[in-house]
């Protein structure tokens, strides 16, 4: 795993923020681009390709990213979250945590039947129905959407489960599997080093504020269940892989600075104890400031901050 001291981070910041960015995407879009390559040589054979990995550690944006590169080599792509697979929540027979909550990072919420007759049957040309899951109201609806692949035409199913072979069963033969999430450790002034999974925490804060309405604390709540889920389901099975993917921008927490050190110094304020809050505070108090300006449009950032050119 890589790590990054933070005055190294704040002299490119100082030298030229803009190519600073820009260097940093380039990174990041040179990886998809190698494993789309990759990916394109198997197309006959292997039309699938399942993309996992931890919340929080980009997949979509990945996802959405890999697909855009291989349609305009001529490759048409369709992406399908396998989010859409969740069954209708039962809170009577759901899977509990070993403190009685619902766990709601367990693949037996998955129709996972059904998402392997349809990988089967794209596989083969046939036409499917995906299906539409209302978050809301942690129900099925009846909206569905029709999808037949075409003679060269890929599918990438994104999920965290994607590659559980108990989820997505044992399907070498006909998929391509990729592994996305942050690492690299951010080394302080004090060369303290801070978890990748704690980057991955501050853009789920940021998201779940912009855009899903809960606030600090109640995200980091939620991060030890999300963690455990995380050590049961997917770490296990990162190895499946053939391909993976290093989702830190090195720019990245200078721009999030913006957004999530005030939320996280009040939660300090409250006497909230979270394991390294006062390392990440110290993190972002010390790094220089990214504007938003300088993000792209179709940066991995924008997933957690908004402003996107991609269509989640």
């Amino acid at each position: 795993m890589k790590k990054l001291n933070c005055t190294a981070i704040n002299k490119r910041i100082q030298k030229n923020p803009s190519s600073f960015v820009r260097r940093c995407e380039e990174d990041y879009r040179l990886q998809i681009e190698t494993i789309a390559d990759s990916i394109a040589e198997s197309r006959g054979e292997k039309p699938i390709i399942l993309l996992a990995g931890p919340s929080g550690s980009g997949k979509t944006t990945t996802a959405l990213r890999l697909e855009e590169y291989l349609d305009n080599a001529g490759m048409e792509t369709h992406t399908i979250s396998m989010d859409n697979y969740f069954l209708t929540l039962d809170e009577e027979t759901a899977e509990r945590s070993e403190d009685g909550s619902i766990d709601y990072e367990s693949p037996a919420r998955l129709d996972i039947e059904l998402l392997n007759r349809h990988m089967e049957m794209l596989s083969r040309g046939e036409e499917i129905e995906i299906p539409t899951f209302d978050f809301t109201k942690q129900c099925r609806s009846e909206e569905v959407r029709k999808l037949r692949r075409h003679k060269d035409e890929l599918i990438i199913f994104e999920g965290i489960h994607a590659l559980n072979p108990a989820v997505t069963g044992n399907h070498s033969d006909i998929a391509n599997h990729i592994y996305v999430s942050v690492r690299t450790r951010l080394e302080s002034k004090q060369e303290k080093l801070l978890h990748p999974s704690h980057l991955r925490l501050m853009r789920r804060i940021i998201r779940d504020k912009l855009f899903r309405g809960r606030d600090c604390i109640a995200t980091m709540e939620m991060f030890a269940s999300v963690e455990r889920g995380e050590d049961k389901y997917i770490m296990p099975y990162k190895h499946y892989s053939q391909y993976s993917v290093n989702t830190f921008m090195a720019y990245e927490p200078s721009v999030y600075k913006e957004y999530v050190l005030e939320d996280l110094r009040h939660a300090r304020d409250l006497g909230y104890d979270f394991p390294d809050l006062d390392l990440m505070i110290e993190i972002l108090e010390y790094l220089e400031p990214v504007k938003l300006g300088d993000v792209p449009g179709t940066s991995l950032v924008r997933e957690f901050i908004g402003g996107s050119e991609l269509e989640y």
